[in-house]
Formats: structure tokens, C-alpha cells, sequence
């Protein structure tokens, strides 16, 4: 990692920090269907974004400039840094008002990194990498741009983009500190904007991320594309694996704005671990179930997400977020139905919240109609979020035995009276010094996730 690179200047505040970056390879095919994804959602965004991007070369900007143009008119600023090449400043982009270029040294590492930042008070995303050294590379140095990697990670997380952008802004001050100041004030004002306004629907930025990926996918698999490429396995598992992880990033995020209930997919995702051995659940049918725990909150029914939208006073969606949450009638959970890999662990959560009696929704399953991992989940949820709320409301002693006795309560009318039977034996585990590993997931890292999702997909559990 270069010393004194954005990326690097990250990492190293977040290294011994509770939440380290989750740092992964990427395929520069992959990078580009991510940033064309996060770039043109700025289209539809209901907030002007101050943009901040880097370009290793100034030629890599000239081939986007068309695009940064229409993305220009949408934003609030854009701030574009690469090393000069002849023709950076010279195209009618570059012209434009909101655009300002900042002309990087050619030893200065920023110059060596890809980044995207986007900071609004609605939308927050960025990718943030820097390409594989020689030494990186060793004999498998890259033949053909398909072949290239880059180092580094991405995000929608509000507050890692901001901590990015200021350090983006501390490098521009180097350069041009009238810019530098300019995108401080920027910064704050968006900041102070943003805890008033209603977020843009991450459901449809996940979906439009997760359509770019696959049509990066469609157009590797043209013959002309991979006939001399070797690695096109390894590329097709790197654009797959960023689809999963979009789903992942997305309920890391769902989690960090419940500030009383933070850990609740990592948390529900261990106990669906330890109920799998308890239940002595096949290897194929644990992965799945551990990854509708670390999914519960991204995949609750369309119903009810709808309800919840309702109810926070959300604001009018934009075309395309309206067209990517309109279609409500099939029986898929949410987001989650725009891969096919996560069919089975769609299904799962569609009718995470059925009841036994059949009285829940969205179908009124009832009994053994409702999948086993479905059944699973509800409680695994509803117990999870009992516990932590005792812990932070009630002068209870014992917050993991009360959240059981509640759940018992409800034993043949909300849940199945067998998974209680398992759930009291996993409360004795813990009553007993059991300890449950919440932890998160490598994200970068999630093809075995992806294999879970779908493996043994047209199996039935009840």
C-alpha cells in the first residue's frame, strides 16, 4: 500500500479500530460497473452531491468526460485529481463552474490510486483502491486490462465517505487550499442537511449496483472478450462475489443507523449458527441459514418494508427508485430477488415473518408450510431484539432468560413449539458461559457466501 495514499492514511486510523476496512482484490472490470453504478445514481439522487474522484491518468478522465458532464449538471461539485496528460483541462467538462481539476504531482501516490467519493445529504457511497504493485503481480503480471487488480474496498457507509472526503480535502490543500476550503464549507453544510433529510432508498442503489454487475457479467462472456483471457473464472467470481457483497454492505449499513440494536444481523446470524448444530442441520443448509441471518433485515417481507417506509414519512422516490421498488407482487423478499443466487435465501426471508397459527404475513403460511429456515429466523429475530432490548431498558437480571420466556410465550401461535425446545437449550449453553461469535463477516470475501445462497436451492425444509 503506498505510503501517504488516501487508502493508505485510512487504513492505517482504522487498523486497530473496532471496525477495520474490509480490504479485497478487485478486477478493474469489476471497478468500473461498481463506479458507473454509484456515479449515475447521482441522476436520481433527490440531493446535489460533492463529488471527489481520482483517475491514475488524466486520458482515463478523458474517456469518462462525457459521462462526468451529464454528472456535473447533478452535483453540487466535482473535484477531479489525476496527473496531468495533455488534453485533462482542455475538454468543455473540465470548464464547467461546479468542475475543478487538481493537477497531481507524478510521484504523489494519490496519483496511483482509483477513488470515487460521493458525499450528499441523501446518497453516500465509494470505492477507494489503488492498482497491485510488480512486486504484487509477481510473474502474473497483467497482459490486458481484463487481467489488471486493484487493492482496496468499497462503501455506502455515511461516515467512512466523510472521513474519506476530509482526507481527500487535507491532500487538495496541498495543492489549491482556496478548493480545499471551498469543499470544507461543502462538507459541513451537507453534514448538518443531512440529519434532517430522509435518506435516497438503498434498496434501489443496491439494485442498480447489482444490475451494472450484471451486465458487466453478460458482456465478459462474449466470446471475443474471454478467448485469450485465463483468468475470465477468476473475474466472473470477482463481479458475482461484488454482488453479494453489495447485499452485505447493505445490512452492515441497516445496522450501523440502529444505534440501539447495532450487531443485530451478526448477532441473529451466530445464534442460526449454533441452532444448526443443535438441530443438526445438513453443511449446505447451515451456510444458508447463517446467511439469511447476516440478510434478516435486508430481506423482511416487501409488506412490511413498505409499511416502514409509510410510516417514517419517506420522501417521493425518483423514477428510478420507483421503478425498482414498484414491482411488489412476487413473492421475493425485497432487494434480495434481483440475484438469482439468493433465490432460496429470498424465499427464506420472504416468510420471515409467517406465524405458526398462520396469521403473519405476507402469504398467512401456516405450520410446516412455512420453510424451516424461515421459522428459524422470526425467532432467532424477535429473541435477539427482546434480549437487547432488556438489556439497555430493564433492570432484569437476567435479559437472555426474560426475552426466552417471552418467546415461549407465543410457543404454537407466533413460533414452533420445536425450535423453543432448541432455542431454551442454546439460552442454557449461554446461562452456562457458551459464548456466540458476533462477529462480521469479510466482506471482501463472500463467494462461499454466494455458494451457500444457492447450493441445494430446489430442496424443501420443513
Amino acid at each position: 500500500m503506498l505510503e501517504g495514499s488516501i487508502l493508505q492514511r485510512l487504513e492505517e486510523a482504522h487498523h486497530h479500530s473496532a471496525q477495520p476496512l474490509n480490504l479485497g482484490v478487485y478486477y478493474k472490470n469489476t471497478l468500473v460497473a461498481l463506479c458507473h453504478a454509484l456515479e449515475d445514481f447521482i441522476l436520481d439522487s433527490q440531493s446535489p452531491p460533492l463529488m471527489v474522484t481520482a483517475f491514475q491518468r488524466g486520458k482515463w478522465y478523458l474517456e469518462e468526460a462525457e459521462r462526468y458532464r451529464d454528472l456535473a449538471d447533478k452535483s453540487e461539485h466535482v473535484v477531479l485529481m489525476a496527473a496531468p496528460d495533455a488534453g485533462f483541462d482542455s475538454h468543455p467538462t473540465s470548464k464547467k463552474v461546479n468542475v475543478a481539476l487538481v493537477q497531481l504531482n507524478p510521484e504523489d501516490p494519490v496519483a496511483e490510486e482509483w477513488h470515487l467519493m460521493i458525499l450528499s445529504p441523501t446518497y453516500t457511497a465509494m470505492v477507494l483502491c489503488q492498482e497491485l504493485s510488480d512486486a504484487d503481480y509477481g510473474d502474473n503480471k497483467p497482459k490486458t486490462d481484463l487481467e489488471r487488480k486493484f487493492y482496496g474496498f468499497w462503501t455506502f457507509e455515511p461516515e467512512l465517505v466523510k472521513e474519506s472526503v476530509e482526507l481527500a480535502i487535507d491532500h487538495v490543500s496541498k495543492y489549491d487550499p482556496p478548493l480545499a476550503q471551498m469543499m470544507t464549507t461543502k462538507v459541513a453544510k451537507m453534514t448538518a442537511e443531512s440529519a434532517t433529510r430522509q435518506r435516497d432508498d438503498l434498496d434501489a442503489v443496491v439494485s442498480q449496483v447489482i444490475k451494472y454487475l450484471q451486465d458487466s457479467h453478460k458482456t465478459l462472456n462474449q466470446p471475443q472478450q474471454t478467448g485469450n483471457f485465463k483468468g475470465f473464472q477468476d473475474l466472473s467470481e470477482n463481479i458475482v462475489s461484488n454482488e453479494m457483497q453489495a447485499f452485505l454492505r447493505m445490512a452492515q449499513l441497516l445496522d450501523a443507523t440502529d444505534v440501539s440494536n447495532p450487531m443485530a444481523a451478526s448477532e441473529v446470524a451466530s445464534m442460526a449458527e449454533a441452532m444448526s448444530q443443535l438441530l443438526d442441520l445438513p453443511a449446505w443448509q447451515a451456510k444458508r441459514l447463517y446467511l439469511s441471518g447476516l440478510l434478516h433485515r435486508v430481506g423482511l417481507p416487501d409488506v412490511t418494508r413498505r409499511n416502514q417506509r409509510l410510516g417514517s414519512g419517506n420522501a417521493s422516490q425518483s423514477p428510478v427508485q420507483a421503478e425498482t421498488l414498484a414491482d411488489q407482487s412476487a413473492p421475493k423478499a425485497s432487494v434480495l430477488r434481483v440475484m438469482p443466487q439468493l433465490e432460496a435465501v429470498s424465499k427464506i426471508l420472504t416468510h420471515q415473518r409467517e406465524a405458526w397459527d398462520g396469521s403473519g404475513i405476507p402469504a398467512g403460511l401456516a405450520y410446516d408450510e412455512i420453510p424451516l429456515e424461515s421459522r428459524i429466523i422470526c425467532l432467532l429475530a424477535d429473541f435477539q431484539q427482546k434480549m437487547k432490548a432488556y438489556k439497555q431498558y430493564s433492570t432484569d437480571k437476567n435479559p437472555t432468560v426474560k426475552a426466552l420466556t417471552d418467546c415461549q410465550a407465543l410457543a404454537g401461535k407466533r413460533y414452533d413449539p420445536k425450535l423453543l425446545d432448541a432455542l431454551s437449550l442454546l439460552v442454557m449453553g449461554m446461562q452456562q458461559g457458551m459464548s456466540l461469535q458476533a462477529y462480521r463477516p469479510k466482506i471482501a470475501t463472500g463467494m462461499w457466501l454466494v455458494d451457500s445462497g444457492s447450493e441445494n436451492k430446489n430442496k424443501t425444509t420443513s
